[in-house]
């Protein structure tokens, strides 16, 4: 169902004022609730919840041959499940825009910063390596999937462990895991995604402000600042001053956000 006219008019003047229906600033996210290791098959999983958005995050590996231009490298290949029971807006099917979409911008932000060490999934340069498969589940769509999907992806790879593998036959020993952690960077990048409502910024947006967004911004930066990936979506422009505001609001959320990423492993 779309936000009505009226809840939307409702959005924008409390906006204006400052306020938010639920009581939130307009640089504070709901509630973070992350739970690890929930699914036994898998070889890292991770369960997000912000608010009453949920999804699921699975981690599997497997071993591959190795693209041509990175012979001594893993990979990793990202796909999403917009599923029905966590939205009357999707569909069965084939993917859509939107799950493509976030596939390739949760993607793009783990391949750009770095986080997997890929050089170490190497098994033999030119024949052989690790593939890293991520599987983006929505379980409850209320606003905001993008960044529960990007903290999610980041808590399954945490969780993950490297399968055993048998050198002598050449195959992965399925549902068998090594003590040995996926090789990770230890500072996390996680995607912070900035909304225009109006002549308004604000982040983590409920289902109905989401519907009133102008114009996002999805950056992914980690606890230095340092900023890996952006993906602008819709097709009002920003300006300058805008764009300079966009920055300071993900810059200052981050730092928050990605301290309580970082606590939920401790």
């Amino acid at each position: 169902m779309e936000t009505t006219n009226l809840t939307g008019n409702r959005i924008k003047q409390y906006l204006a004022e400052g306020k938010r229906f639920d009581g939130r600033g307009a640089d504070e996210f709901r509630n973070i609730i992350i739970d690890a290791g929930i699914a036994k098959n898998a070889d890292g999983s991770a369960r997000v919840r912000i608010g009453k958005t949920e999804v699921l995050v699975g981690v599997k590996m497997d071993v591959g041959v190795p693209y041509p231009d990175s012979k001594d490298k893993g990979t990793m290949m990202v796909t999403t499940e917009l599923l029905p029971l966590s939205s009357p807006r999707f569909e069965s099917g084939p993917p859509k825009f939107p799950s493509i979409e976030l596939a390739r911008v949760i993607d793009r932000g783990i391949r750009e910063s770095k986080f997997i060490e890929f050089d170490k999934l190497c098994i033999v340069e030119g024949e052989k390596v690790w593939t890293v498969f991520i599987d983006i589940y929505t379980i409850n769509d209320d606003g905001n999937l993008m960044d529960a999907a990007g903290i999610g992806a980041i808590a399954a790879l945490k969780n993950a462990k490297m399968p055993k593998y048998d050198e002598k036959e050449g195959k992965v020993l399925f549902g068998e895991l090594t003590k040995n952690p996926l090789p990770l960077k230890k500072d996390i990048t996680i995607p912070i995604t900035i909304h225009k409502i109006g002549k308004n910024f604000l982040v983590d947006p409920t289902r109905e402000e989401e519907d009133l967004s102008e114009t996002r911004v999805t950056i992914g930066s980690n606890s230095k600042g340092i900023i890996s990936s952006m993906q602008k979506a819709e097709i009002e422009p920003l300006t300058i001053k805008e764009f300079e505001s966009v920055l300071e609001l993900s810059e200052k959320v981050s730092k928050d956000i990605i301290k309580k990423v970082e606590g939920s492993f401790k």
